[in-house]
């Protein structure tokens, strides 16, 4: 049966409204209580949130539902979804909760859960969680509060583990960055300023409100043009809980997540890191990446969007080094999730050793152009048996002639159809997407 709750990535939806609205909540964290119980003596969890100013609620009610259970409840505060990762994992909670919509607009909000391991629940465990979920609401559950406070030090507990992990010192580097007025407004800052950077600093100002607001890792226009202008060597975005890091180089040319694969697979291999000279990546991935990484002899494995799948696939595999063009890149040495702060360390690493900038470091990579259209829709059928659309993917395909992908899929999270077309000429990927996401509309839009 498919989940009506989890998405790809937890439950997301628009604060105060199913599923996020407060009995669902609280059932879920009466659900995580009940499923924390059965494996753990005298369970805790952490809790951690972005900055958008429905979290506060958010956390307090699923802390409610948690406690109701005999389940002891630590706050981290605002924090990186990778910290509560990591935290979770090094400390002795059962499992982390993240209160994040990610790169979403304030409005919307979400919860994310990490296992005592710090990898996301699998398929099947959300399926027994939200199972409970929708009983406790038929029985109409009442949703209550439960008074929330900032552990301190825990923060500082991630803070340093990212330090350790970094060889080099940024002293003499001038680096931009914009934190999207999200999670990584404080840590950030802290982080490179403690190795020595100069920074200049934008989306560091949150409200509740202005979260991943015209900043951020989903706009970097605002990022590129303060690199250029500040001469600074780097400049590198995260979303709103950072778990992804878009970078820009000193040119101003945006560097995203394809990128960054490239230049960390290359560092890697050479240092004899990278096993079974693999990485993985998902479906959106450029055809560049792919025939830049087979250059030099390292082959790209694709999965399902998702950076959960793509851990998944490099546990099966022991792959070191994976991501997802959209910024979130796993370094499985250290972590469990992408970590944009991570993220960030490494790059700068590879550049510092490497003596040059970032355009330096992906000067070949040819990128196909791709275009990416989201339609919005009624319902989440099956598009294989809707014969206009099967026609006009089709007629696509047979005209690149392996020359070009085409990729349809729903959001994992909302009520979208996502069409990408790549291909070497920009003709055919104006027209297919066109055509293809205007038999969608016609059929199923909203």
């Amino acid at each position: 049966m498919a989940k009506q709750l989890f998405g790809t990535d937890g439950i997301r939806g628009v604060a105060g409204s199913y599923p996020l609205d407060a009995a669902t909540v609280y059932a879920f964290g009466v659900a995580l209580g009940d499923d924390a119980t059965r494996t753990h003596e005298n369970p805790e969890v952490l809790i951690g949130a972005d900055t958008r100013e429905s979290g506060g609620w958010i956390a307090a009610t699923v802390a409610a539902g948690l406690a109701s259970r005999g389940v002891r409840v630590r706050h981290a505060g605002v924090i990186t979804t990778p910290g509560v990762a990591y935290l979770t994992r090094m400390g002795p909670f059962a499992a982390g909760v993240m209160i994040s919509a990610s790169h979403n607009p304030y409005r919307d909000n979400g919860i994310k859960v990490f296992s005592h391991s710090g990898f996301k629940l699998p398929d099947a465990e959300e399926h027994l969680i939200e199972q409970e979920i929708l009983a406790l609401r038929e029985g109409a559950v009442e949703a209550r509060q439960e008074a929330l406070v900032a552990e301190e030090g825990l923060d500082g507990e991630y803070l340093e583990f990212l330090r350790s992990t970094i060889s080099v010192r940024l002293d003499g580097v001038k680096l931009a960055i914009d934190c999207g007025n999200g999670a990584a407004w404080q840590l950030a800052p802290d982080l490179f300023r403690g190795l020595g950077a100069e920074l200049v600093v934008i989306g560091c100002d949150p409200n509740g409100r202005n979260i991943n607001l015209n900043c951020g890792a989903l706009h970097v226009d605002a990022l590129s043009r303060t690199v250029v202008k500040t001469k600074s060597a780097f400049g590198v975005a995260f979303d709103g809980d950072a778990d992804r890091a878009i970078f820009v180089a000193e040119s101003g040319r945006v560097i995203d997540g394809d990128a960054v694969l490239l230049m960390a697979a290359r560092a890697m291999k050479a240092a004899g890191h990278l096993p079974g000279d693999t990485v993985v990546s998902t479906v959106m991935s450029n055809l560049g990446l792919e025939k830049a990484l087979a250059r030099d002899g390292i082959r790209m494995l694709r999965t399902p969007v998702g950076d959960k799948y793509v851990l998944e696939e490099m546990v099966r595999l022991d792959a070191a080094l994976g991501g997802e063009q959209s910024g979130h890149v796993i370094f499985r040495q250290y972590a469990t999730t992408g970590d944009g702060l991570l993220t960030a360390l490494r790059v700068l690493e590879i550049a510092r050793r490497a003596g040059v900038g970032l355009d330096e470091l992906i000067a070949d990579l040819l990128v196909y152009p791709q275009k990416l259209v989201n339609i919005r829709v009624r319902e989440k059928v099956d598009l294989a048996g809707v014969p206009a659309v099967s026609r006009e993917i089709q007629r696509a395909e047979e005209t690149m002639a392996g020359k070009g992908r085409v990729l349809v899929r729903y959001s994992g999270t909302e009520l979208l159809a996502r069409v990408m077309v790549e291909a070497a000429d920009q003709s055919h990927v104006d027209t297919f997407t066109a055509a293809i996401a205007d038999s969608i509309r016609r059929e199923i839009g909203e």
